[in-house]
């Protein structure tokens, strides 16, 4: 029987609209919520995710703000204009826009945001409150995932021992993920974080319950194959196979796919990406599962697109609510 699809939609829907109704209690008490986001330098594709957060915002009666800053900026200079916003009482929320220009850095700059208005929980001190089981934000892509986990168990007590693995341990998804599981001191599932290092990583995932993967290999395999090709070099056209195939996996299994890979359809024979008929390259959008093969075996899967994407959306909206809760 093919897998239930997790649907991210009306998970993000629900969430939006008790958001929708906790933002209208502030405002009608009087008390702003504003969210800012620091968008430094042009990059299409932060252009299109800012214009997406603006429509989200206004759809749930936060104010929201995109302040822009030339690609050129000094490190110093930009943590003085976010100093300036950090001490602006109207606003309650900051996010920071990546990717960022390689000469800033974009940790520094992420602990430069007030750890009462970081929205993203990214703050060291929030993610110090995370470990401990305290705070009040959680990052946004791995609370996301952990959420439509819970609603594919059917309810959070059902997370309790279920053997859990967590494929990718990065500070915006895996490590934060799994904390965020470990909260319960009696209803929290067994959890296993993989990485890059792992040995046998098919051990691992065969015998879980559920698994939640977040590396974006296959578009790290192909940025990189695709500089050097620019620079000349010859080089092996990469497998970007998902890392994550069918038999790697456990019959009636919940699979959380967090990844987004935009990648070739194809290569020709001089190794170069096959075109569309607009004389581009052919690309398509998949996550780091097999999905085509898994869902015939697992029990419940997230899509990619339209998984864990617009929940993520919905979570940095509910954590700029709860950020304006504290700070009133």
């Amino acid at each position: 029987m093919p897998a239930t699809i997790i649907e991210g939609a009306p998970v993000a829907e629900a969430m939006n609209k008790q958001t929708a109704a906790d933002a209208k209690k502030l405002l009608d008490a009087g008390r702003k919520v504003k969210l800012v986001a620091v968008q430094i330098g042009e990059n299409p594709a932060s252009k299109m995710y800012t214009n997406m957060q603006a429509k989200s915002c206004e759809q749930v009666g936060i104010e929201y703000d995109l302040r822009t800053f030339p690609d050129d900026i000094s490190q110093e200079d930009i943590l003085a204009e976010m100093d300036k916003i950090n001490n602006d009482s109207d606003v309650t929320g900051v996010i920071l826009q990546m990717p960022l220009p390689a000469h800033l850095d974009a940790r520094a700059l992420q602990q430069g945001i007030s750890e009462e208005k970081d929205v993203e929980g990214m703050h060291p001190a929030n993610m110090g409150k995370l470990f401990y089981g305290g705070g009040i934000v959680s990052p946004c892509t791995a609370a996301a995932a952990v959420e439509l986990l819970i609603v594919a168990a059917g309810g959070k007590d059902k997370l309790a021992g279920l053997e859990t693995v967590v494929v990718g341990h990065s500070e915006i998804v895996g490590k934060p993920a799994a904390m965020i599981m470990m909260q319960s001191l009696d209803k929290a599932p067994t959890v296993t974080v993989c990485h890059v290092a792992t040995k046998d990583l098919a051990f691992h995932t065969k015998r879980a319950d559920a698994v939640i993967v977040a590396t974006g290999v296959s578009q790290v395999k192909w940025r990189r194959y695709n500089a050097a090709k620019k620079k000349g070099e010859d080089v092996k056209v990469p497998d970007l196979s998902p890392l994550i195939s069918a038999d790697m996996l456990k019959e009636g299994a919940i699979v959380i796919d967090v990844a987004i890979n935009r990648i070739p359809k194809g290569f020709d024979e001089n190794g170069n990406p096959l075109k569309n008929d607009k004389g581009k390259n052919a690309m398509k959008t998949v996550g780091d599962v097999d999905f085509d093969a898994a869902v015939e075996k697992v029990a419940a899967i997230t899509p990619v697109p339209g998984g864990v994407g617009s929940v993520t959306v919905a979570t940095l909206l509910k954590n700029t609510v709860e950020c304006a809760k504290a700070l009133n």
